[in-house]
């Protein structure tokens, strides 16, 4: 079983989306010259933090507009709750089948959220 990438995985879901985006914002780890180039190719902005190999990666770090890539606490915090309410495990094995699952988790998480604030 080969193991992908986290970057190889994202372009899988990117690729389904492509008509929809405008902004890709990621971290470091998504750090991937080709998928930097495609997307500004197809129009869409990538907000993606170097990984600092080289001189001109921190510099380009620095010139980096900060807001949309500091909204990603965002994200982050709603996986954290995920995790929380749901456990680490997926049930499928195909990447598809634990994006619909999060997809689906997701749902519930706003709907219980959703149902404390009418109840409260």
């Amino acid at each position: 079983m080969s193991l992908l990438h986290d970057t190889q995985i994202a372009w899988q879901v990117l690729t389904r989306n492509l008509d929809r985006l405008r902004t890709v914002v990621a971290d470091k780890g998504f750090d991937w010259d080709k998928m930097r180039h495609i997307l500004r190719e197809e129009g869409i902005r990538p907000v993606i933090k170097h990984r600092e190999f080289y001189s001109g990666a921190g510099a380009n770090n620095v010139r980096m507009d900060n807001e949309p890539f500091h909204r990603g606490y965002i994200v982050e915090w709603i996986f954290f709750t995920l995790r929380k309410r749901f456990g680490l495990t997926f049930k499928p094995r195909t990447w598809f089948g634990q994006f619909r699952e999060i997809v689906l988790k997701t749902a519930v998480r706003n709907i219980e959220w959703s149902l404390t604030i009418w109840t409260a």
